[in-house]
């Protein structure tokens, strides 16, 4: 197993990386970069480890949405207002990966209240 030192949101780091696998894991690295800056860069949240929690987040769903495309349609979950915390119409669609994270960031942030922590 060979090292790989990579970056992330301007972070240095030394991942292990198994045998032929260099291109997977700087596949996955500039994913977690994409979506971790992304969020950074909304403007609205500012701690490292939140941001980490909120990409993977993204990156779990997006995962899970693509284990479900053979399952049958179904109707999206209704997407929270992020200013307010509340769920729209469920009738209401939205489009693309910044509707998600959005829909994400507002999920957290009602959840998490107004101290901003996980626990």
């Amino acid at each position: 197993m060979k090292q790989l030192e990579v970056q992330i949101m301007g972070q240095s780091y030394l991942l292990g990386c198994p045998d032929g696998g260099d291109s997977r894991l700087l596949e996955a690295v500039e994913r977690v970069d994409t979506a971790m800056c992304k969020i950074r860069d909304g403007g609205k949240v500012r701690a490292r480890d939140r941001i980490a929690v909120l990409a993977a987040l993204n990156l779990a769903f997006d995962l899970a949405d693509r284990g479900s495309v053979a399952a049958p349609a179904r109707a999206p979950a209704p997407k929270p207002d992020v200013k307010s915390g509340t769920a729209p119409d469920p009738q209401s669609k939205g489009e693309g990966d910044d509707l998600l994270l959005t829909s994400l960031l507002g999920r957290l942030d009602v959840a998490l209240g107004e101290d901003g922590r996980l626990i």
